[in-house]
């Protein structure tokens, strides 16, 4: 889902600052709730794991340019489920500054418009969490369609926010419109993936629920609120 270098340019790039900046403040915000709950070292555990595993949905699994940006296998609502809200979007965002710092130093520019792509998505999924799921119902036990509005709510997030940045860089021209909609129905396949790897994956911690104090996890996948 990068924004491509030139997509966005000149004095435009602040808007992407500017939103990143905002989620910054709130992920601070969960962080410190994050740590009321579980302690720093538990936080910073998920963040780790988290920040490996988005460096491995970007560097490791297939990636394909698609029109304005790129398909990946982002599993935001996987890394909700399991690790908490705020361990995830640290992961989201340091994954993807340790990918612009090492591997892909062109894609620096576009941080700010890429975390804020990443992050904005994944509260939207943490708001509708707390809306469709009982507080007597631990993420061990959602069911399919359950799964699948978080799936599609962050991925149609990232959609949205890319056809944003494409619209502010390069206008409402029919290349630039043919391109986000190509990008967008590409995208979306991912919903047909994500939501039986949150099943597979809350599956295998069902299984592995001696480990539930571990600190390792959000304590919400293994009991109620």
């Amino acid at each position: 889902m990068h924004i491509e270098p030139g997509l966005v340019t000149g004095a435009k790039l602040i808007a992407g600052y500017a939103t990143a900046a905002t989620a910054g403040l709130y992920t601070l915000k969960l962080g410190w709730e994050a740590i009321r709950e579980k302690g720093l070292l538990s936080l910073a555990a998920r963040a780790l794991i988290a920040t490996a595993c988005v460096f491995t949905f970007f560097e490791i699994f297939p990636h394909y340019p698609v029109g304005v940006s790129e398909v990946h296998l982002i599993l935001g609502s996987t890394l909700f489920l399991i690790l908490g809200a705020a361990p995830a979007a640290l992961g989201l965002a340091l994954g993807l500054l340790v990918q612009g710092l090492f591997f892909a130093p062109f894609d620096l520019p576009q941080y700010g418009m890429n975390v804020t792509t990443l992050l904005v998505p994944l509260f939207a999924v943490k708001a509708l969490a707390d809306r469709i799921i009982a507080p007597d119902c631990p993420y061990v036990e959602l069911r399919y369609g359950q799964a699948l509005a978080l799936s599609t709510a962050y991925q149609g997030g990232v959609v949205a926010w890319v056809a944003f940045w494409a619209l502010l860089g390069q206008g409402v021209e029919a290349g630039n419109l043919t391109s986000i909609a190509t990008f967008g129905s590409a995208y979306m396949l991912v919903v047909l993936i994500e939501p039986l790897a949150d099943l597979a994956v809350l599956a295998a911690a069902k299984a592995g629920s001696r480990f539930a104090s571990s600190g390792l996890f959000t304590p919400r996948l293994h009991q109620a609120a």
